[in-house]
């Protein structure tokens, strides 16, 4: 994805997507945005803020984000490091009552179709 795409993308604002992490890099397209596209079948388009409920719920649900795996260049997340969620996991999380915050200036739009403003709102945190 060209920079130029990246800048066009809304978020669920409905303003300019924003940056969600560059350190560690994430989005589906590793670049600090959640952006998505044709390939991205996980719906990689919540940026959350990881909480410690969070990160042991999903590694509960098979999808270890804790532990580093260097081969992927993938650090592992920590408490209140940011990440482009698959908007389904958000879902299971707040479903479970372990959603993470939600930074709405860098959730991409797209995730309306799998969760609602109000819910992602009564999450939201500061950019």
């Amino acid at each position: 994805m060209t920079n130029s795409a990246t800048t066009q993308a809304s978020n669920v604002l409905g303003t300019p997507l924003g940056t969600c992490c560059t350190a560690p890099m994430t989005g589906f397209y590793r670049d600090g945005c959640c952006n998505t596209g044709a390939g991205d079948m996980g719906a990689h388009v919540v940026c959350a803020q990881m909480t410690e409920a969070f990160l042991t719920f999903t590694q509960q649900q098979g999808n270890d984000l804790s532990t580093p795996m260097p081969a992927f260049q993938f650090p592992g997340l920590k408490p209140g490091d940011r990440w482009c969620l698959c908007a389904p996991r958000w879902q299971e999380a707040l479903d479970a009552g372990v959603a993470p915050p939600v930074v709405l200036e860098a959730t991409h739009a797209s995730a309306l179709e799998y969760v609602s403003m109000a819910e992602l709102k009564a999450h939201a945190v500061g950019s």
